[in-house]
């Protein structure tokens, strides 16, 4: 660009970067308007036909142009879909996705045991119960109950492994 644009597009900037300035600060907020005014400036400059049109003429484009800017942007698909915030973001959560496959595995190996392994299983593991109240529930000394966990838990290990899910 020659000088002599440069000096036309700074005599465009005394005179109407102002009065610009605060016709699109009324449009949006103040750190929008002075990109916006600096990217009227900006298309001004690639522009150099622009710079040399009677005074009201160059005055009538730059505030078009940036009227068309807070617009254009205001369409976006970045202003309707992002929201700017002061607030730090929750942390992620985990998702629960491994959770639910887990428990699917352990209840299609628990569904492989015998009624009275899966009874003992799920009394110790899921209902808490000591061996005293398995046998007690069950009707069967306390060695039977350890019997019973120790060939169900065997079990079960053998029937995840063929799953691929322990080593």
């Amino acid at each position: 660009m020659s000088t002599d644009a440069d000096a036309l597009l700074r005599a465009v900037h005394a005179a109407h970067a102002a009065e610009l300035h605060r016709y699109v600060a009324r449009m949006t907020d103040e750190g929008r308007a002075q990109d916006v005014v600096q990217e009227t400036l900006l298309r001004a400059w690639r522009h150099p036909d622009v710079l040399t049109r009677p005074e009201g003429s160059v005055r009538a484009w730059l505030f078009t142009v940036a009227r068309n800017l807070v617009v254009d942007d205001v369409r976006s698909a970045h202003r309707r879909r992002e929201l700017a915030t002061d607030r730090v973001p929750d942390s992620a959560t985990a998702d629960g996705t491994q959770r639910v496959l887990d428990a699917w595995l352990v209840a299609d190996a628990l569904d492989g045991l015998s009624p009275e392994h899966r009874a003992v299983v799920v009394g110790a593991y899921y209902g808490g119960r000591s061996v005293a109240e398995l046998a007690a529930e069950h009707g069967v000394p306390p060695g039977t109950v350890k019997s019973r966990m120790h060939y169900a838990l065997r079990a079960l290990r053998l029937a995840l492994q063929e799953k691929g899910v322990t080593p």
